[in-house]
């Protein structure tokens, strides 16, 4: 596994190929991948540190957007390109936007909407599942905080 270089960007500090890179990034794996049509860019985008990392050909290769929402810290469209995956890159994306957050919003409750699938995931980094399996654009999904 080698060190990835990571980036941590606000909306207004990406370029217009690196946002479109972004997107690329999610709409492949969310909408295509998951066969899930729903607004995938919503105002969260304007709002949130965008962490991601690329191949050597600038391709998004993992990516997570951090944002606060009602007092709380999260984040959302984690994503590890398929042909990246088992790599151990996920580890490393969620231990990178954890220490972006303890920077950026030190000492906030983090909670989040995790894909039912990935709850270990997530718990290996201290998080606890807080609800029932709920369906969030028809793929299950549950509530987990790490405080």
């Amino acid at each position: 596994m080698t060190a990835e270089k990571w980036h941590v960007k606000r909306f207004d500090d990406l370029s217009g190929e690196e946002v479109y890179e972004l997107l690329r990034a999610r709409e492949t794996v969310f909408v295509v991948e998951q066969e899930c049509a729903y607004h995938e860019i919503d105002h969260h985008d304007l709002e949130s540190l965008h962490v991601y990392t690329t191949d050597a050909f600038g391709v998004v290769t993992a990516y997570a957007r951090i944002f606060q929402e009602g007092g709380l810290v999260t984040f959302g469209r984690v994503l590890v390109r398929k042909d990246q995956r088992g790599k151990g890159l996920a580890n490393q994306l969620i231990g990178k936007v954890l220490q972006v957050i303890e920077e950026h919003f030190p000492k906030q409750p983090i909670e989040i909407e995790a894909q039912d699938y990935v709850q270990a995931l997530y718990a290996r980094f201290g998080f606890k599942t807080i609800s029932d399996v709920f369906l969030l654009d028809d793929i299950p999904h549950v509530r987990m905080e790490k405080r």
